[in-house]
């Protein structure tokens, strides 16, 4: 698998990154929306050096990812929910097949 040299550029300095060019398009993205926080975080004034800036962006990032996540596992009584539907369901089948049969 071949590897190609992109240029992302994030609070106006590029960084010269390698990936496989089915890629490239959501790296680009990846390192916009990377910009855009750090950017936020900068013009609010509360966090000063880079690094601090890149540390809370990621902080950011992976807590947004997380509430993401949890939100869209389904709860236990949601998924006992669909079951039982689903049992239901399998059920009312079962008894059509047993009337088309008679």
């Amino acid at each position: 698998m071949s590897t190609n040299t992109i240029s992302i550029k994030i609070l106006d300095k590029e960084y010269q990154v390698a990936c496989p060019p089915e890629e490239q398009v959501a790296l680009m993205q990846a390192g916009q929306f990377l910009d855009q926080k750090m950017r936020g975080i900068r013009t609010s004034g509360k966090v000063i050096g880079l690094e601090r800036i890149a540390v809370m962006a990621a902080l950011n990032i992976s807590y947004e990812m997380l509430q993401a996540k949890q939100n869209a596992t389904p709860t236990e009584a949601e998924t006992q929910t669909v079951n039982r539907i689903s049992d239901k369901v399998e059920q009312t089948l079962q008894r059509c097949k047993q009337l088309d049969i008679s």
